[in-house]
């Protein structure tokens, strides 16, 4: 036998008006519907080619100049795997840290950025963070658009990058 209970044993919930507001300050805003489709439409509109297996064996012929004169850069064929999707690269630099030119703060426009430290080290400033000294497993990540800045480096530094997208631009401030 299934048991009710009667409408004059239960008692409705009553919130005080205070309560209510906190409780729905700390709601996120909703997203119209309009606008959640629109960003699932953008998703589904953009086929993506497959990505092929990138495999890079280290070959010092195949470091090369690239977007710093003072370091060379050897690319890992990420960016041809994913379609222009990802860039990886090693970075070397070759010469002796001149602040002069290696010293410019500028930002990156990209989705995402992270350097990890293989060899020697790096002071590096970011924007927000000051000057971080890393060192041989060191890693972090640059949000888009951070202003930064290398201040000095280690003459056997040699540093892996991960970029979204392939291709940014890069803005010196």
């Amino acid at each position: 036998m299934a048991r009710t209970r009667s409408a004059a044993k239960k008692k409705p919930a009553r919130k005080s008006a205070a309560r209510s507001k906190v409780k729905s300050a700390r709601r996120a805003p909703a997203k119209s519907a309009r606008a959640s489709a629109r960003g699932a439409a953008a998703r589904k509109a953009r086929p993506q080619k497959p990505q092929r297996v990138a495999i890079s064996h280290h070959r010092e012929e195949d470091f090369a100049a690239g977007l710093r004169s003072y370091a060379k850069y050897r690319d890992l064929g990420i960016a041809d795997a994913t379609h222009g999707m990802v860039r990886a690269h090693v970075i070397r630099f070759v010469e002796p840290c001149d602040p002069a030119v290696v010293s410019i703060r500028h930002y990156h426009d990209t989705e995402f950025q992270m350097v990890y430290v293989l060899k020697g080290w790096v002071k590096t400033e970011l924007e927000g963070k000051g000057e971080v000294l890393m060192r041989e497993g060191s890693s972090w990540t640059q949000p888009p658009k951070i202003r930064h800045v290398i201040n000095d480096y280690s003459n056997d530094c040699e540093l892996l990058e991960v970029i979204l997208p392939a291709e940014f631009d890069t803005t010196e401030v």
